[in-house]
């Protein structure tokens, strides 16, 4: 039975072409590219070209992208730089659904003495920003704030944000792991600082990130050692990771008018269908302002996870929310922070999607989940009470 992949944003495939522009560089090309002779200095200019790569995708300059590990080194990095270069402010300001890259890094802060506001969102999912304006003192560091959530794909309006937060002299970054390559981004029409992203999020390899770092932000490397990334973040550089992103960002803009017509189209077909043949379900997040490939619905009197065995029976590879919190059987701190009542939160499934994604796939999903809903539905401590109910407004 062929897997029907609907989880894209926990990881993505490699791109066929994204692994042709790698292989080399395992086999042939496997220099160092910090080594004086020709081998390995035949690499750098491969290396130089994927940096230019993901920055025209960012509207950045190549000078601006330091390459890491992947998105939580990347939010790593900017936050405990902006601490670094501001020893005597001990506040950092970030949301109440932000990914645990940021969350967990917070928490951990906050042992050391640093100081944390959690900016709350609304049904919805959107940013109350009057509460994160007021949240603002001459002793914040950092703020830091997604660009989308990586659970609804509910979109946060950015530059206005960074606009908000230069005003006060205050460093902005932004977790745009999600946005990158599904939005268009132009970096130098805003007032972001630093920015994060992940490869394997936009069809590159695991093992890869990147750190836009804005032409005269004071920065503090988080990884000391060797001279490489301009002496900005050591260790021997990913070489086919590198090259592999930059491809990948390359595909990224080259597919963004598909990404936001096509797979829009089949996400909202999707949603359409499955929200007419299984009743008391909903939509979480914002139905306008959201990523074209994420849909996250929420299933009344059933539990996300016995959702997710069922489909694994169909070969759908969905997700309960984040893959770095899956492993819990409590709703998502994303769901419980727009304040979905009980029953709906522990239902919630989230279907993401990709480019290579097939109208028959997802007619696939709709035929097969409604059954599986009504099945659960007969067998939950509720009785059938979701099958005869109303549709939830």
């Amino acid at each position: 039975m062929k897997t029907i992949y609907v989880d894209n944003n926990a990881t993505t495939q490699v791109a066929p072409e994204v692994m042709e522009a790698m292989l080399p560089y395992f086999r042939d090309y496997y220099g160092n590219p910090s080594s004086m002779h020709t081998f390995g200095g035949q690499v750098g200019p491969k290396v130089r070209e994927a940096r230019e790569q993901v920055a025209e995708l960012l509207g950045a300059g190549a000078d601006e992208i330091i390459f890491t590990s992947c998105g939580s080194e990347s939010d790593n990095t900017a936050i405990r730089s902006a601490l670094a270069t501001n020893p005597d402010k001990r506040h950092l300001v970030i949301s109440r659904v932000e990914h645990p890259a940021i969350r967990s890094l917070a928490a951990s802060l906050t042992k050391q003495g640093y100081r944390v506001t959690e900016v709350p969102v609304d049904s919805q999912g959107h940013l109350n920003l009057e509460k994160l304006q007021k949240s603002l003192t001459p002793d914040t560091a950092i703020v830091s704030i997604m660009w989308a959530n990586n659970e609804t794909g509910v979109i946060f309006p950015i530059e206005k944000i960074a606009e908000l937060v230069r005003r006060q002299g205050i460093i902005f970054h932004t977790d745009a792991v999600q946005a990158v390559g599904k939005i268009p981004i132009n970096l130098r029409d805003t007032a972001i600082d630093m920015l994060s992203l992940s490869g394997h999020k936009l069809h590159a390899p695991k093992g890869i990130g990147a750190l836009y770092i804005r032409r005269g932000t004071k920065f503090s490397p988080f990884l000391i050692g060797g001279h490489q990334e301009q002496g900005r973040r050591a260790g021997t550089e990913n070489v086919p990771g590198i090259i592999g992103l930059g491809t990948g960002c390359q595909l990224a803009k080259k597919h963004m008018d598909q990404e936001n017509s096509r797979v829009r189209e089949l996400r909202d077909h999707l949603e359409k269908e499955l929200l007419y043949r299984i009743p008391n379900a909903v939509v979480n997040g914002d139905p306008l302002q959201r990523l074209p490939n994420t849909s996250n619905i929420s299933f009344e009197f059933v539990e996300g996870e016995s959702i997710l065995l069922m489909l694994n029976e169909y070969n759908i590879c969905a997700s309960s929310g984040s893959a770095c919190t899956s492993g819990s059987l409590e709703p998502s701190h994303v769901i419980r922070a727009m304040g979905v009542p009980f029953t709906m939160a522990h239902g919630s499934i989230r279907f993401s999607l990709s480019i290579y994604n097939t109208r028959e796939e997802i007619d696939f999903i709709i035929d097969k989940l409604p059954p599986v809903i009504e099945r659960l539905r007969l067998m939950s401590p509720f009785g059938n009470q979701g099958s005869n109910a109303c549709t939830r407004e």
